[in-house]
């Protein structure tokens, strides 16, 4: 039912965005690498941009430092610009410039983690792998209360690609705009049946509006 009515609710409210209107592994990779520690809104000034001029990875690959930087200028932590650059040169020399498509593969690249290695392989191959960003993470922890959020993220992705693909970015849809860090919208969330925190904070309200009223005396 989670599964569902969160897929339901993602075809209703997903954000257009540049980077989920392509499976271009290259492009996908930029924009991940942007999203880190980014706000949504700061990235899509930059990333078109950014694609502009290094349009592929081996365009990046050939790129100076210095170009590269100043198309970064201004994103911030830059040392994700660095690892991206770096990135695109060993790709470029080692493995014809081609991305994998396997998880445990693109971790070995340089600036990529489990979360990134994750959401390339799903949302470029439509592999069927979890991609636990802060956004997964705290919609499933909120939710099911696991003691393990990866080990629950594998059990609950789609098997299906395709399905997995849309899984994994309502998940993320649903934590950037309903289920935030600070005012989650609970009562407008399409899950909030299903989730474990909800229904305990939820609890003591119903208790207090079941109680009988004291008749005067």
């Amino acid at each position: 039912m989670f599964v569902r009515k969160l897929l339901i609710w993602y075809k209703k409210a997903a954000r257009s965005l540049p980077w989920r209107e392509t499976r271009n592994p290259y492009a996908i990779l930029v924009s991940e690498f942007m999203l880190q520690q980014t706000q949504v809104s700061r990235v899509l000034e930059y990333y078109p941009r950014f694609m502009a001029r290094f349009p592929t990875i081996a365009a990046l690959a050939r790129a100076r430092p210095k170009a590269v930087m100043e198309q970064w200028d201004g994103l911030g932590y830059y040392a994700r610009a660095r690892n991206l650059h770096a990135l695109a040169r060993v790709v470029t020399k080692t493995h014809d410039g081609t991305l994998s498509d396997n998880p445990e593969e693109l971790q070995e690249l340089p600036g990529v983690g489990r979360y990134t290695a994750g959401a390339v392989a799903c949302f470029a191959y439509e592999k069927a792998v979890p991609a636990v960003d802060t956004n997964v993470k705290r919609v499933l922890s909120r939710a099911f209360e696991p003691d393990d959020v990866w080990e629950l993220a594998e059990k609950v992705t789609p098997r299906d690609g395709k399905r997995a693909w849309r899984f994994n970015q309502a998940l993320m849809e649903l934590g950037a705009l309903v289920c935030t860090a600070r005012k989650p919208r609970c009562e407008i969330c399409p899950v909030n049946g299903d989730c474990k925190l909800f229904k305990r904070l939820a609890r003591p309200a119903s208790r207090s509006r079941n109680r009988p009223t004291a008749r005067p005396r």
